[in-house]
């Protein structure tokens, strides 16, 4: 039959009006599992990711470390999503500056990357309280990471406007998102299926139906976490390749297959030694995973930094093991994005396991010293509190709505008293002091929470708190408010009349500085001079305990038992000339000094 060149102007013009007639621009592009391979578009596909979290990079620095990746012989990022960095009020949420992950996405979709995305809403990542906000605890009863409805109804709110920042930039609508993780290692938390089920639908309906889900657990957990329908990642440590796939198989016989986690490095805890690993056996079996045509992410490619407040703790053996601020896990880019020994020898792998010459690699630019400087104005803490909040009893940060920093408690001695002063579920570290003066401190990480005394009626008694970090692993995670979570009792007798200053800490530049010298709880101010801004790692090896802010930039904290004795200071936020620096430190003497230097300090003497 012949059609007119008319007919068909018509047809064409119906077709335009009629959205039912359009093939969508999802319908053009498919990431999915079937026959026992990822397929992307229909052609088998192996994913070669390596993680890296745009919270613990500098976001001037994206770019450089995706173009890193790709030279690497990398073909997809994988990155957790932080629930506590965009809700840290309830039903207030942040997708700004720093915080903007979705442009992080698309920049990996522009650098020729695809992306697997991890949105929990767990997160665990050596990252506080595992991803989750803080306000999750202010009703002791809530049950976080199950099936309590105080839970799972706002856990549901955030996935579903997460899904409004990130949803359209799945491969099924043109973005580069690939995979979606459901939850993260649930196996080895619980074996709540329905809960699991729950956050799987509340993905769906968030709109991540344009990407593969799966989940990801150790394979001895896989029927605790996995789901019947849908792909299961493994995850493992050097060494275990060939007998963890092995489980796999058994528990998936077809397939896909992959290594959901390779620890390529592991992360430190105050007070312990830094953690290296061996580069030359990793990547050899980085070549046997992918020559068995099995897909792998590496965790970390790069680690980072946990900026702020926000490095987690771990709970192991009863124990508290608060983790530093460098997240530079042994990774093949290290803290600062410059390219390692293991970065080479993956790079090498992965080009003979694929037979492809990546791009090549961009240069890093040379970290910069800056010169020692004097913090010559101070303030002390005793001198810029708070208004305080009366109680009977102690309160945790999460009852007075404050989520990081520090707390101090202080009440009045009425009878003399010799004996234990207990404080009852202390976390995490805190100096008792006695009308001003420090009398001892407490460290949850050694068990300590007793402290013999003998005060005299009429004492001032303060009790400096800091929360070192939220536990982001295990059920303990699920009592994790800081403070003194219970009570304080002298010699028997539980103390009552307390005033309590939450101490955030979120702007110490506010505060009235002097020249005059300051001793213990005490923020210490100078300049850093700077010819040409550049990365550089701020020794703080002078100072005690406590947190360190350039700029206005949170670095993180310092802890004079180590192994991390210097800070990571990105280039981004220094500029030529003068720079700001505050320290705060819970045992100031005047005269300390602070100098950039070209090298990190992470494996420092540890006391």
């Amino acid at each position: 039959m012949k059609i007119s060149r008319s007919l068909i102007s018509a047809l064409a013009l119906i077709a335009l009006a009629s959205p039912s007639v359009l093939i969508r621009a999802e319908e053009a592009h498919s990431f999915r599992a079937a026959h026992g391979q990822f397929q992307l578009d229909g052609k088998p596909f192996r994913i070669i990711a390596g993680e890296m979290h745009y919270a613990r990079i500098p976001r001037a620095y994206w770019r450089d470390r995706l173009r890193l990746a790709k030279a690497m012989g990398l073909n997809t990022v994988t990155t957790y999503i932080f629930w506590n960095e965009h809700e840290q009020t309830p039903g207030v949420y942040d997708f700004s500056g720093q915080r903007d992950v979705a442009e992080f996405v698309r920049e990996a979709q522009q650098e020729g990357l695809y992306v697997n995305l991890r949105p929990g809403p767990y997160a665990c990542a050596e990252w506080e309280f595992g991803g989750y906000p803080a306000w999750l605890l202010k009703d002791p009863t809530t049950v976080v990471r199950g099936s309590d409805p105080k839970f799972l109804e706002p856990a549901r709110r955030w996935l579903l406007r997460l899904g409004k920042e990130l949803a359209p930039l799945q491969y099924g609508n043109g973005g580069p998102i690939i995979t979606v993780q459901v939850e993260n290692e649930y196996g080895s938390f619980g074996d709540d299926h329905a809960y699991m089920q729950q956050i799987h639908q509340d993905l769906v309906d968030a709109g991540f139906n344009k990407a593969q889900l799966y989940t990801a657990d150790g394979a001895d957990v896989l029927t605790k976490g996995a789901l019947p329908d849908l792909p299961a990642g493994i995850n493992f440590g050097p060494g275990e390749s060939k007998k963890e796939f092995e489980k796999l198989k058994k528990f998936r016989s077809e397939g896909p297959y992959i290594n959901s986690e390779y620890w390529v490095g592991w992360f430190d805890h105050w007070g312990d030694v830094h953690h290296t690993t061996d580069a030359k056996q990793q990547a050899d079996e980085l070549f046997w995973t992918l020559s068995q045509g099995h897909s792998i992410s590496l965790y970390m490619f790069h680690g980072g930094t946990s900026f702020g407040w926000m490095n987690g703790a771990n709970w192991d053996k009863n124990s508290y093991q608060p983790d530093v601020t460098s997240y530079d896990y042994d990774s093949p880019l290290d803290e600062s994005g410059r390219p390692t020994l293991k970065y080479t020898l993956f790079r090498e792998a992965i080009a003979k396991a694929t037979g492809v010459t990546p791009p090549p690699v961009p240069t890093v630019a040379p970290a910069i010293a800056i010169p020692a400087t004097a913090l010559t104005q101070s303030a002390s803490l005793w001198q810029n509190l708070p208004k305080p909040v009366a109680s009977p009893k102690p309160l945790t940060m999460e009852d007075l709505d404050q989520a990081y920093g520090y707390i101090l408690y202080r009440t009045t001695v009425a009878a003399a008293a010799k004996g234990d002063l207990v404080l009852d579920q202390l976390h995490d570290y805190a100096v008792v002091y006695a009308n001003g003066q420090p009398i001892g401190s407490l460290d949850r990480r050694l068990g300590q929470n007793t402290l013999a005394v003998d005060l005299a009626a009429g004492t001032k008694l303060d009790i400096l708190v800091e929360n070192s970090g939220r536990i982001n692993f295990t059920t303990e995670l699920r009592g994790e408010r800081k403070g003194i979570t219970k009570q304080v009792t002298l010699a028997g007798k539980p103390l009552a009349g307390w005033e309590i200053f939450p101490l955030p800490m979120a702007s110490p530049e506010k505060l009235s500085y002097a020249a005059a010298a300051c001793t213990g709880a005490c923020f210490y101010r100078g300049s850093l001079e700077v010819n040409e801004p550049g990365d550089s790692f701020l020794d703080t090896s002078a100072f005690t305990k406590g947190f360190v802010w350039v700029n206005g930039h949170p670095l993180g904290r310092i802890w004079s038992i180590g192994p991390q004795k210097a800070l990571y200071l990105p280039g981004p936020w220094l500029h030529k000339g003068q720079n700001e620096v505050i320290v705060f430190d819970i045992d100031s003497v005047p005269g300390r000094a602070l100098e950039g230097r070209t090298k990190p300090m992470l494996d420092g003497k540890v006391h």
